[in-house]
């Protein structure tokens, strides 16, 4: 869900899911970026948590709602439903582990099956400080991301690289994303005066492809 309000303290609230195999690090990344906090031992989540962070974009206060969503497979029936009302999504894998890197493609199909096929979604490599224990290249992520129409970073919950660039990456695209869609709305209000707006809610919906969408995403990388 995306909300632009008027009479809330907030001025927009976005639901952002985490998504990707067990043990990629989802919990902790939101850890990190929520309350700057690791937990070397964290088990796995079950069901679901969510979190929410405040954000400051041009002077308005985005209230992000995130989900973290159970990896392990006996939990995807309790967590799909989830999925719906999100405008925007982290797609974790680990970078030491190639087979959560090669189910990407099985949850970015979840994804679009469950939600807005719309949603703003970024590519993130978890763990980048196991160089040593690499299996999956960045190229092989900025590759993927790109054929995708994908954002993409590689990050790391333990020493907190680009934790924070990630999730307002997608924060930020939502917000210009439904900016233009405010712009929009009140160009028609100016035009037709009888048009039934009333200018306080717009909401993210499948129709509002965002013009530079693909385009845009496509080849924004950054790594640590």
């Amino acid at each position: 869900m995306a909300f632009y309000s008027e009479e809330k303290t907030e001025d927009y609230l976005f639901k952002i899911v985490l998504i990707g195999d067990s043990a990629v690090g989802k919990s902790n990344l939101l850890a990190r970026f929520a309350r700057d906090e690791f937990y070397p031992n964290s088990k796995s989540t079950i069901g679901v948590e969510f979190q929410t962070q405040k954000i400051d974009i041009n002077g308005k206060e985005i209230k992000a709602q995130i989900w973290d969503t159970a990896g392990q497979e006996r939990f995807r029936a309790v967590t799909s439903a989830y999925y719906r009302g999100a405008v925007g999504a982290l797609v974790v894998y680990d970078i030491s582990r190639r087979q959560t890197f090669d189910s990407i493609g099985r949850w970015l199909n979840e994804l679009h099956t469950h939600s807005d096929m719309n949603v703003v979604t970024i590519l993130v490599g978890n763990k980048s400080d196991l160089k040593d224990a690499r299996e999956v290249s960045t190229a092989e992520g900025k590759a993927l991301a790109e054929a995708q129409g994908l954002f993409f970073m590689e990050t790391s919950a333990l020493d907190s690289s680009n934790v924070v660039a990630a999730f307002q990456t997608v924060v930020k695209e939502i917000y210009h994303i439904l900016s233009r869609k405010v712009m929009i709305s009140q160009e028609l209000k100016k035009q037709d005066p009888t048009w039934t707006g009333n200018g306080k809610t717009v909401v993210l919906q499948a129709e509002g492809t965002p013009e530079t969408g693909p385009e845009l995403k496509k080849g924004w990388c950054c790594s640590s």
